[in-house]
């Protein structure tokens, strides 16, 4: 489920030259590059302090435990069967929300669908686009496939939630590429939160969180690209406003590829092991934190439109914007009820 997201802040916010950006109103930009894409941070001190580098250590820490692309990280262990004595925190954070939202979704997102993100080439193995598909191995994959393989077991301590995570079949893998840049948007958050600071804006990867307001005394914007091949930052559907919010898109349009006429997305569909084709071209979920909303984001674009939006209705603390391609074709929205009023055009 690796992707790349298609949520784009607006260019003005982040349109800083330098790694650190300070400025008289003591609003600061920071940038930098994690988990294999870039973040951008706006938040303000009245005491000036740079964060970057304590903010880089906290993403190092991140990808360190939960990136299948670096081989002795703990995700890595956990796919190659070797022994962890301990779980960090990070690492049973996104499995203990992943194990939630697999429930509610129905088990559309699942994170166990590794082996199958690397058949089709998208995963951390080789990429290559499949020209000749072995039906016969995808249903052999879809056997590893299933988040209730994952036992988990926890249990409160003084020293906090100490959690254990097994598997029933040593070549079951996880991949929380769906779910571990919203995780990181959150962990920037709450250090923010933690020193006081309360008007920020953090984005990685095209995920992000508000905070307060920005150096205009506005509340945040953001917009909501067009769902199409190369399409560019000035290319939106919507400019919205998010306030105290975590914000995610997926789509499939930027991570594709073309083999014998046929086209395939990165989205696949954990219960047909093939990658998802339909009429919903893009899905922007707005939640309380920006985990959820990625992984939500995720899982809607395989669930389809019809039932995206009966899951939006039913899961509480969430809002969806859906675009859309009609009968003939022509691109169309539709949102939830959180959305109205904060769509500035």
């Amino acid at each position: 489920m690796k992707r790349l997201l298609i949520l784009a802040c607006l260019v003005l916010l982040f349109s800083c030259q330098n790694e650190f950006q300070g400025s008289a109103s003591k609003f600061l930009k920071i940038k930098g590059e994690t988990m294999g894409t870039t973040y951008h941070i706006t938040y303000e001190d009245e005491l000036g302090r740079n964060f970057k580098n304590e903010i880089d250590i906290i993403l190092l820490k991140l990808n360190q435990s939960v990136s299948t692309y670096i081989p002795d990280s703990e995700i890595s262990k956990f796919n190659q069967n070797k022994e962890i004595n301990t779980f960090d925190r990070y690492f049973r954070d996104v499995t203990l929300a992943s194990q939630k939202i697999f429930e509610e979704t129905d088990g559309l997102f699942d994170p166990t669908v590794m082996p199958l993100v690397n058949y089709w080439g998208f995963g951390y193995t080789e990429k290559k686009a499949i020209t000749d598909i072995d039906s016969f191995r995808v249903d052999s994959l879809k056997k590893l496939v299933g988040f209730e393989k994952i036992k988990i077991n926890c249990d409160k301590t003084n020293l906090g939630l100490i959690c254990s995570f097994s598997k029933n079949n040593p070549n079951i893998q996880l991949d929380y590429s769906a779910i571990a840049k919203g995780y990181g948007v959150d962990i920037v958050a709450n250090f923010f939160q933690e020193k006081k600071i309360k008007n920020f804006l953090v984005e990685i990867g095209g995920e992000l969180r508000t905070s307060g307001k920005n150096s205009k005394k506005k509340i945040w914007t953001t917009a909501i690209n067009t769902p199409k091949i190369n399409a560019q930052l000035n290319e939106y559907e919507a400019i919205i406003k998010v306030f105290n919010k975590g914000i995610a898109t997926s789509g499939n349009y930027r991570n594709f590829y073309e083999a014998n006429g046929e086209w395939y997305g990165h989205e696949i569909n954990p219960k047909t092991g093939f990658p998802e084709k339909s009429n919903l071209l893009s899905v922007t979920i707005m939640a309380d934190d920006c985990m959820s909303a990625d992984a939500y984001a995720t899982a809607m674009m395989v669930m389809g439109l019809e039932k995206s939006k009966a899951l939006a209705a039913k899961v509480e603390n969430i809002d969806a914007f859906f675009i859309f391609a009609n009968e003939i074709g022509k691109l169309e929205t539709f949102y939830t009820k959180g959305f109205e009023g904060i769509i500035l055009e």
